[in-house]
């Protein structure tokens, strides 16, 4: 029975004298040997087919649309679209090294192949906000939109919350910290991208950016599976250790109205000129994704009278649907693809 103050030990590379199925999600025995057919839970088997059936890259998609009509936005429409990036970023910089932190400490092999998979589609959505950026940008104002990650107050404090408390397990690995770490993960991926994912989707309801919109549905469905994978990751470990879920549930109760304000913040500060956007209806909107993802892990709602969507609008882009598939946004059909060379098409223009 694990204590809050004890420390999560590293996992070992092989350890033959173990069996290869794990008996512990932390802190167990296992050999580091990875048999498929012999894993402690048929779920991961699942998410982990469910994350390979997800591969995408960005470069299957066909920019020269969204270029022309960038080339039409106002200043104001462009600075707005580079900050959002440039916030992005942040999370999907941070989130392919916390799953490699994670899966260190993970005693369960399936989990820990399962978090690399996880970790290589977060480069992939890094990787992603750089092309949309280099298609449509020149190299100076891409590395602008990139240095407002770490420069502009409000954009860097937005995550800082979130990425202190991967700080402290980095340098803390207590059962504790990890609690904290876990939880703060599913808010990354179950919350904060929301407003940004809202942002475009909203560019996308009014024909415009279409491309780089379909870029988002494919990253939007990825974290949603990465929140449920997660989930599932603090779930089996509250099944080892269930005497630890009070202590858990105590600090999400803590942490997620702090998180929550923060989205809200910021969304107020990036979306308050952007058309079509209402901001009470954003706000209601992640207080409900904050509900979600409590519900997830088996946690009471925070925000009481936001059943549902307050923006139904946003499910025709992938809303609680992570298996649509690469599809039409309007009409969900099965779209083609032009493949595009490294320089995304600017020679068509």
């Amino acid at each position: 029975m694990l204590q809050l103050d004890d420390l999560v030990q590293k996992v070992e590379f092989l350890k033959p004298e173990n069996p290869n199925r794990s008996d512990r999600i932390v802190g167990g025995k296992v050999s580091g040997i990875l048999n498929w057919n012999d894993i402690r839970k048929d779920l991961i088997n699942v998410r982990y087919k469910e994350a390979l059936g997800f591969f995408w890259t960005p470069f299957e998609i066909n920019m020269n649309a969204d270029i022309k009509q960038y080339q039409n936005f106002t200043e104001k429409e462009k600075d707005r679209f580079r900050k959002i990036n440039g916030l992005v970023s942040i999370l999907d910089s941070v989130q392919p090294r916390w799953f490699n932190l994670l899966s260190e400490h993970i005693s369960d092999t399936s989990i820990q192949a399962l978090l690399i998979i996880l970790a290589q589609q977060e480069v992939v959505h890094n990787h992603s906000y750089s092309y949309i950026l280099s298609s449509i940008e020149s190299q100076k104002n891409q590395n602008i939109a990139f240095e407002m990650a770490r420069t502009e107050k409000i954009v860097y404090e937005r995550n800082k919350l979130i990425i202190d408390i991967y700080e402290e397990f980095k340098s803390n690995p207590t059962v504790k910290n990890f609690i904290r770490a876990i939880l703060a993960s599913m808010i990354l991926e179950g919350i904060n991208f929301y407003s940004a994912f809202a942002y475009f989707y909203n560019l996308a309801r009014n024909q415009k950016m279409l491309a780089t919109s379909t870029m988002i549905s494919y990253i939007n469905r990825d974290e949603q599976l990465h929140t449920k994978i997660v989930a599932d990751i603090f779930n089996i470990f509250m099944e080892d250790e269930p005497h630890l879920f009070s202590y858990a549930e105590e600090f999400a109760r803590d942490l997620f109205p702090k998180v929550v304000d923060k989205e809200i913040e910021w969304s107020e500060y990036i979306l308050a000129e952007e058309e079509d956007i209402d901001l009470f209806e954003m706000k209601q909107y992640i207080k409900y994704r904050a509900n979600k993802v409590l519900a997830l892990i088996n946690m009471k709602e925070i925000y009481e009278g936001i059943g549902d969507n307050p923006m139904p609008w946003i499910r025709a882009f992938s809303e609680d649907n992570i298996n649509l598939g690469k599809s039409d946004f309007f009409e969900q059909k099965p779209r083609q693809y032009t493949k595009v060379t490294d320089d995304n098409g600017f020679d068509e223009l």
